[in-house]
């Protein structure tokens, strides 16, 4: 068979990276000395990477994350407080299905959003949806769902995600009507998603943000309990990283 009808099924196909790797093995005589199954394992090795990294894209894309951090990229430094040994696992994302937490916790700047975003690139890699979502403009967005009527439309979306990122969590103090938007969204992915929360604001302080106790009980109790904790310490690293003039 011609070479070029058979690059073109391949591209009819779908198959790109099959196409890529039999051009370059056409132009390496190397090749030639393998056999007929090895340069086919060869060529199907190099489409299956690149569907997969096709997908990743993907799910990055969807993501919408604040920064474009990988877990390779966190400073494991002594004086951050970060444990690389329990960061390491969590990228794993074994805890996503068994429907755990994750609370990412430290003063501001001490890179927060940084680790969250860096966790769920890690979670993608890992073949789950994520969706990255600053508290603050979720809550907006709820606010205005209710009033076109795709409230419930929202609600069953952000319920399906494998993992939701609440970033900013509880910066400002909420309004009841904010609180019970909340408890709904947590309410539906209650022992069935996860949920990473990153927050300046440490849980014992939790309570004073939310102006009803009832609500802040059952809010607090659908993310606290069985949750990881990873506690940031040390200088903010806008300052530590900033060039001296």
């Amino acid at each position: 068979m011609l070479l070029q009808p058979l690059l073109d099924q391949l591209s009819a196909l779908g198959l790109t990276g099959c196409r890529t790797a039999l051009e370059a093995q056409q132009h390496n005589p190397q090749y030639a000395e393998l056999t007929f199954e090895d340069r086919l394992g060869l060529l199907l090795e190099v489409e299956c990477t690149r569907r997969t990294d096709h997908r990743l894209q993907r799910r990055v894309k969807a993501a919408r994350f604040a920064l474009p951090a990988t877990i390779e990229e966190v400073i494991f430094s002594p004086a951050r407080g970060l444990d690389r040994r329990r960061v390491l696992d969590l990228a794993q994302a074994e805890w996503i299905p068994r429907h755990l937490n994750t609370l990412v916790l430290g003063p501001t700047g001490a890179g927060k959003t940084f680790l969250a975003c860096a966790l769920g690139h890690s979670v993608c890699r890992q073949g789950f949806n994520v969706r990255y979502e600053r508290t603050s403009r979720l809550l907006q967005q709820l606010h205005l769902a209710q009033a076109d009527g795709s409230y419930a439309k929202l609600l069953a979306s952000l319920a399906r995600l494998p993992l939701l990122i609440l970033d900013d969590w509880l910066r400002d103090p909420l309004t009841t009507a904010q609180a019970r938007d909340l408890l709904e969204i947590l309410d539906d992915r209650y022992g069935r998603t996860s949920t990473l929360i990153a927050t300046q604001i440490p849980v014992a302080d939790w309570h004073a943000q939310i102006p009803n106790p009832t609500l802040a009980d059952a809010i607090l109790d659908r993310l606290v309990h069985q949750a990881h904790r990873l506690e940031l310490k040390g200088e903010s690293m806008r300052k530590t990283r900033t060039p001296l003039s």
